[in-house]
């Protein structure tokens, strides 16, 4: 064992260039770090990130974020093989178990029969039903389902099923109980989807409603082991924080934490840090994602960025010799893109430890499991058959 603890965190959507194959996905272009260090025309200041090589790792650096000269940090990037472009896509590749068959997207809303059976076992209608921003649909509809109790149900370019409701209207427990019955409809054979996402909201009126903490993500059982599970069968303790636990549906994870915003997974990671243990913490910070890349808000992605940025620095001071900190993305949210969904993109890929004499380039790696390799590697646990650690590249 090289490392005693390993923090595996993820930035949510922050995708750092076009994937090779981001035509497919309609994506060609994007490039979530770059556009918005040029919205922000030099003034975005990332001072932890550049040191340890967040612009080192891209053919150009970030405009106003240089590359560092002696960065003591490895750094590349990482491209996904998976079929699809969401988080679930993008965290089970990064643990060993990759999403080769694309899932069920709905361009045209969802069939009849599964809104029949929605409407019937909440016994509450179904208004919506088609691919559209939260914020959009949930402002021209949320004033109607205030008054009628009906559920709005939407969808993305993803493989997600989500149903928003006015918490003064519909109780969280009773959207939880819909949201899961949504998810016995979907396992498959027919229909596969990734996620049944609960989206609760507040707020007086279309002008003012407001998404809540309170999300709940609802994801397709691991269609197989995952790194999570290995290290917990190895004795390894595995921490998630964030939206970990609902992307893997809790298999794996011995200790979790539910994030109300990115600075509060910020605090959650404090208070893990404090802990003696040994084993990974697996942190998805989802603010960059769900706050300002949907909503195509490169002003609040950028200032998220530079917030994150803050409170790394007293991650990497309260570190020790033997912690090791990788941080990555899932996909990409370029928020001045078109549309409103995920873009196909590389990921950064920095690695960090106080105890390292030298750092350098990584390259390109893919798939993601290399990442979950190189944690299952440091603790001398085996199956991981996707991925190829670069622990021993680590000096």
């Amino acid at each position: 064992m090289k490392f005693k603890r390993i923090f595996g965190l993820v930035m949510d959507s922050v995708g750092t260039g076009a994937a090779p194959d981001s035509i497919k996905y309609g994506d060609e272009g994007a490039d979530t770090l770059g556009h918005v260090g040029e919205h922000f025309a030099g003034k975005l200041a990332l001072p932890n990130l550049a040191k340890i090589g967040i612009s080192n790792l891209r053919d150009t650096p970030i405009e106003g974020v240089p590359a560092a000269t002696d960065p003591h940090a490895y750094y590349g990037k990482m491209q996904e093989i998976s079929a699809g472009k969401d988080s679930m896509d993008g965290h089970w590749e990064m643990m060993g178990l990759p999403v080769r068959k694309a899932l069920s997207t709905f361009p045209n809303g969802f069939p009849a029969d599964i809104i029949d059976k929605l409407e019937k076992f909440s016994g509450r209608k179904v208004i919506g039903n088609r691919p559209e921003s939260g914020t959009k649909i949930i402002a021209e509809l949320g004033e109607q389902q205030m008054k009628t109790g009906d559920l709005i149900v939407y969808t993305s370019g993803d493989s997600v099923l989500q149903i928003a409701a006015h918490e003064e209207v519909i109780p969280l427990d009773e959207l939880y109980k819909i949201c899961e019955y949504a998810r016995s409809l979907v396992n498959g054979p027919e229909y596969l989807v990734g996620r049944i996402i609960a989206r609760p909201y507040v707020g007086p009126d279309g002008q003012h409603f407001t998404r809540t903490a309170n999300r709940r993500d609802f994801t397709l059982e691991p269609t197989d082991e995952t790194d999570l599970n290995r290290l917990q069968d190895a004795g390894v303790h595995v921490v998630g924080v964030g939206k970990i636990n609902d992307i893997f549906s809790g298999h794996g994870i011995d200790e979790g934490y539910h994030n109300e915003s990115n600075m509060d997974g910020m605090d959650h990671v404090d208070h893990v840090m404090q802990e003696d243990f040994t084993g990974f913490c697996f942190i998805n910070l989802v603010d960059f994602d769900a706050m300002y890349g949907h909503r195509r808000n490169p002003e609040g992605f950028g200032n998220a960025l530079m917030d994150f940025d803050k409170r790394l620095g007293t991650v990497m001071a309260n570190m020790h010799d033997d912690d090791l900190l990788m941080i990555t993305a899932d996909h990409g949210n370029d928020p001045t893109y078109r549309g409103t969904d995920h873009t196909r993109e590389f990921v950064p890929l920095v690695v960090y430890s106080p105890s390292f004499k030298q750092g350098g380039s990584l390259g390109i790696r893919s798939p993601f499991s290399d990442f979950g390799a190189t944690v299952l590697d440091n603790f001398g646990v085996k199956g991981n058959n996707e991925g190829h650690s670069f622990l021993a590249d680590l000096k």
